[in-house]
């Protein structure tokens, strides 16, 4: 075991399990205390490796993050505490490699639960190697002014008022972690605060015991007195009866030893803690409390004189001129959090993102303000999901019809069209699904798929005005521009495609107006008496009844109409739906296995 200082303003440690509010809590400390540098040098995450971002004082800094203790270790070789963060069932395994490593002299367990035989087992290894062990069942350790261990002290509130961002002149070591926070605030509202406080944990079998820390403590000059909290269970404080009989300590020592209430009970008590229990009269706080006092310790009569006892032993200090309280310093502010601000009101602070379609933050995700419960159990479907998400507003079942069969229709169309052959190609090359359907869809455009919106936007224009369909076409020629949703390399006049019968009949038959249907067809018909494949394709078709969709339904302004037009919606429609059918060619090629494709000489015009 060490016989002195274990921390000092400049110990760095590494930080094992990670856990984003422990460290920042020693990053914040660390800035309270003036330190320089932070005090956790490298988080180990098995399996992870990287950085993460965290404050120290108002800069954001990146700290390591290794997936080993070996490789963390190899890595800040002057970081020489190991905070273990791991589950009862891993801490002592873990603990055990990294007290192996050499760079390591202190390790703080905190989970609680760990086999007593791997505790033993570290136990051993610690003590033969001279090295310690602070737990099972901590919550660490802290030098006030220079180092603190994970959660210790709990918030920066709580450290201000207990004076722990200077140090003052107490040792104090406690087995239980939430009592030392009382104990840091009751000694300091009647001393100069402590100096270094050890929580060694309230396991049966700690890593190092009271009488180790008053022991050193008493071998550490700034340590005026030292403060102990015992408690019922086991025999650790007898180890400290025997060094005071053997006056191994010579500077004060207040004690107390709770669970004095257990002699109330009539059957056995098991308190908190695994080692708070009592196992005869031997560990019984009374015997403790009497033990101690004998041998020459400052023992109340119980713990509401604790607070007291502590004072007067101060006090004899100072009057007999053994120590000089500490001067008041005022500790720099904590930047606080912008979260944390905002909650309490402080500030306030743009968003960064506008969001109108949906909403993930109640108890369950909501499209357009209807609850997922709800499309479910009104048996919507995919077009509904489409109107809310969309159009933000549920549309008639007609509308949502319509949009489900363009969605049908324009899933596929073989595979020689571009879309479909690029993705078809892509697969055969081995890349990923995402990559295939990337490759398809980026061939959508003017020439392919991409003229819905167009189609609307013009045939809307030409209708809007007035045009007939011979002005309409032949303006479209002067200007050297193609009437979007008319023509098709394979279909003709006498061989009409099916699709666009299809979405005609379905209009016809439930729309309550299909005005702009009829100009396109009309527009067809002028367009046919010209060349026998400029027939209304599925392009047209859609945009078309599109336009009839949003103006007969009644639900959009002009103004609205015009804006999803112009913004794309529709070709969102053919997107939508093309995707079904390139992901289906994408999983069709992995399936057959096919090779990488090359496309063949004699399909190629080689000239100069």
């Amino acid at each position: 075991m060490a016989t002195g200082q274990l921390f000092s303003k400049t110990t760095q440690a590494l930080f094992y399990n990670y856990k984003q509010l422990p460290i920042q809590r020693m990053l914040d400390f660390d800035f309270l205390c003036g330190r320089e540098t932070p005090s956790v040098a490298g988080i180990i995450n098995p399996g992870s490796e990287g950085f993460q971002k965290l404050f120290f004082g108002q800069e954001e800094i990146a700290i390591p993050v290794h997936s080993t203790i070996e490789a963390a270790c190899a890595a800040h070789p002057t970081a020489d505490v190991f905070i273990n963060f791991a589950s009862f069932r891993s801490a002592a395994a873990s603990s055990m490699s990294a007290l192996k490593q050499p760079t390591i002299k202190v390790a703080a367990i905190i989970a609680e639960g760990v086999p007593e035989s791997d505790a033993k087992e570290l136990i051993a290894y610690a003590k033969a190697n001279n090295k310690v062990v602070i737990g099972p069942a901590t919550v660490g350790g802290i030098q006030a002014g220079a180092f603190k261990i994970g959660d210790t002290a709990g918030t920066i509130d709580n450290i201000i008022q207990c004076k722990l961002y200077r140090p003052g002149s107490v040792g104090f070591v406690s087995k239980s972690g939430g009592m030392s926070n009382e104990l840091y605030n009751s000694i300091a509202r009647v001393t100069d605060g402590i100096y270094e406080g050890i929580a060694i944990g309230g396991d049966v079998f700690p890593g190092s015991t009271l009488s180790d820390h008053v022991l050193r403590f008493n071998n550490i000059p700034q340590v005026k007195m030292v403060v102990v909290l015992g408690e019922l269970g086991g025999r650790d404080e007898y180890s400290l009866v025997e060094a005071l009989k053997q006056g191994k300590i010579n500077k004060p020592v207040v004690a107390w030893v709770s669970g004095t209430c257990a002699t109330l009970f009539k059957s056995e008590v098991q308190f908190g803690h695994a080692g708070a229990k009592s196992g005869g009269e031997m560990e019984s706080a009374q015997a403790k409390n009497q033990a101690l006092r004998d041998a020459g310790a400052i023992v109340p009569t119980s713990y509401e004189a604790f607070e007291g006892a502590i004072k007067d032993a101060f006090e004899k200090l100072v009057e007999a001129g053994k120590t000089t309280p500490v001067k008041e310093i005022t500790p720099p502010q904590i930047p606080e959090d912008l979260s944390t601000a905002i909650k309490s009101g402080k500030v306030r602070a743009p968003t960064h993102i506008i969001s109108t379609i949906s909403d993930d933050r109640g108890e369950e995700p909501c499209y357009a303000g209807v609850p997922m419960s709800s499309i479910v159990e009104q048996g919507l479907g995919v077009g509904d999901v489409i109107s809310l998400l969309w159009f933000k507003r549920s549309l008639p079942r007609y509308c949502t019809r319509f949009i489900e069969i363009c969605v049908m229709l324009c899933a596929d169309h073989g595979p020689c069209v571009s879309g479909a052959h690029n993705s078809i190609v892509t697969a055969r090359a081995g890349k990923d699904l995402v990559s295939c359907l990337v490759s398809g869809l980026l061939t959508i455009g003017p020439r392919f798929g991409g003229a819905i919106d167009d189609a609307a936007r013009y045939f809307k224009d030409a209708y809007d005005k007035g045009l007939t369909p011979y002005e309409f076409v032949e303006s479209m020629k002067k200007k050297g521009i193609r009437v979007p949703g008319i023509g098709h390399r394979i279909k003709r006049g006498d061989n009409r495609d099916k699709r666009v019968e299809l979405l005609q009949r379905y209009a016809r038959e439930n729309f309550p107006s299909v005005k702009y249907m009829e100009y396109a067809v009309q527009v067809e018909t002028y367009t046919l008496s010209k060349a026998n494949n400029l027939v209304l394709n599925v392009d047209g078709a859609i945009g078309s009844l599109f336009l009839d969709l949003l103006a007969g339904s009644g639900m959009f302004t002009k103004p609205e109409i015009d804006e999803i037009v112009g913004i794309g919606y529709l070709n969102g429609l053919f997107v939508l739906a093309r995707s079904i059918g390139l992901i289906g060619h994408t999983f069709d090629q992995k399936r057959l296995k096919q090779p990488l494709y090359r496309h063949p000489w004699e399909d190629v015009l080689y000239t100069k």
